[in-house]
């Protein structure tokens, strides 16, 4: 096997024919994903996300105790951002993560990609015409509305092409855990959304239109939705539809559970071909959207996907497949390989977007946030190992990115979250265990990964 994997990467040097343009993008080599970076050489995005000085105030107030810490240690913000590039770049790392200060990205002596977050789609539903006090909060952004293509367009416009010619950007994630279908925030499929979403409102119409346009007869259509309405027309006037059935989200269900319930009750079974229906026509419109939103102003950049919270249906992977340039999910398992598997099944290379292990042992409650809790740091370390190998051994992965820098106030952030998230206390103290962990994988991570196409295993 040793020869055999020296020849591997042996070859795999030799194959790499990749011109400089000047940016990232994306190369294959002997079956392998890379990115190549502006200078063409092979780059796989190791990453921290909000490596940030205003790291997480504690919640309902405006102290942030890592920023006092740092304060207190660097005295200025440039003298923390020379000190946080270089310590990043020293343990292996070259990207900085979503949520980053970006001036740290060219504070050291090595310059460091970025990956910001646009936010593009979930933007729309915090702008204050659409969050007016008398409107429901969108669960996710409505598609169909006319004036969620203009929004996008201008924040496009406004955030991306100003930067067309950053050649340290990556690439550009669109969104961030988007509400795909039943998960932690709620069961509510995404047709369910669309369908009780406030009668003015073109999402709305366009739900009634699809359902009326897919089943035609409004007695067929009721055998499976079972509302009291008697005719279309009732229906449409309906304030609030109850969904006839609740699936588990996707990362809890299983093939052969689905397979039984549907089997017994075929009203259920066609109730969740149209809940999956209706998602993947939302998804190819929403990423045909903002891709081309984003393509308009900014040809040079990576569209990156929209950080999947969770490997959803293999119907809105393609749909992203299709105009993004990658795949991005989140997935704090403590191993990524059925994400990987489901994502990659597309075609397109895939980035991790987030994961994370939690010590016990570092004093904070861990009662908020998401991923594996272990005993100690030692734990954590090993966890980080095992779970990055797993996922270079994927030909389709293009990058890793640790959540996060710092760890959050045991009081909590802005959402709750308390957990030892860190590659540095609070007081900005180094876990040497699982940093020096990290130095030695992220070194031997181009190796591993060039060996891919060798190692992996359908």
């Amino acid at each position: 096997m040793g020869d055999r994997t020296k020849k591997a990467r042996s070859d795999d040097a030799a194959n790499w024919e990749i011109s400089p343009n000047g940016y990232f993008r994306i190369a294959k080599s002997d079956g392998v994903f890379w990115l190549a970076d502006p200078a063409g050489n092979r780059f796989l995005s190791k990453g921290v996300n909000t490596v940030r000085y205003d790291q997480d105030a504690i919640r309902n107030s405006s102290r942030a105790p890592y920023a006092e810490a740092c304060r207190h240690k660097y005295g200025t913000i440039e003298r923390w951002r020379a000190t946080v590039a270089d310590r990043l770049a020293g343990w292996g790392f070259n990207t900085l993560g979503a949520w980053s200060d970006e001036a740290v990205a060219t504070a050291g002596s090595a310059i460091l990609g970025v990956t910001p977050n646009l936010d593009l789609g979930m933007s729309y539903t915090w702008d204050a015409k659409v969050s007016a006090a008398n409107i429901p909060r969108q669960e996710f952004p409505d598609v169909f509305d006319p004036n969620f293509e203009d929004h996008i367009r201008r924040r496009a416009q406004a955030l991306c092409a100003p930067r067309t010619r950053e050649r340290h950007i990556i690439g550009w994630f669109i969104d961030n855990e988007l509400r795909w279908g039943p998960d932690w925030r709620g069961p509510d499929e995404l047709l369910m959304l669309f369908i009780n979403l406030p009668t003015t409102l073109p999402g709305r119409h366009a739900a009634l239109a699809w359902l009326r346009h897919r089943h035609g007869d409004f007695e067929q259509f009721n055998s499976i939705f079972r509302t009291p309405c008697r005719s279309w027309d009732e229906l449409a006037a309906l304030a609030h539809v109850e969904p006839p059935y609740c699936r588990k989200p996707s990362y809890q269900r299983t093939m052969s559970e689905e397979s039984y319930a549907n089997h017994v009750d075929p009203r259920r079974a066609a109730f969740a071909a149209d809940c999956n229906a209706f998602a993947a026509l939302i998804a190819e419109r929403y990423f045909a959207l903002t891709s081309s939103a984003i393509r308009a102003v900014d040809p040079n950049h990576l569209v990156l996907g929209s950080r999947f919270a969770y490997a959803p249906a293999c119907d809105i992977v393609d749909a992203a497949a299709r105009h993004a340039d990658v795949i991005s999910f989140n997935c704090y398992d403590t191993d990524p390989s059925a994400a990987i598997r489901a994502c990659a099944a597309s075609g397109k290379p895939c980035l991790i977007g987030e994961f994370s292990f939690r010590g016990c042992d570092s004093g904070l409650p861990n009662t908020n946030g998401a991923g594996p809790i272990v005993p100690t740091q030692a734990d954590r370390a090993a966890g980080f190992r095992r779970y990055v190998t797993a996922a270079l051994r994927h030909p389709s992965i293009i990058g890793y990115h640790w959540f996060e820098h710092a760890d959050q106030p045991a009081e909590g952030r802005f959402d709750g979250e308390n957990s030892n998230f860190g590659t540095v206390t609070i007081n900005d103290d180094i876990y040497d265990e699982l940093t020096r962990t990290i130095t030695s994988v992220n070194a031997e991570a181009d190796a591993v990964h060039a060996d891919a196409a060798l190692s992996y295993v359908v």
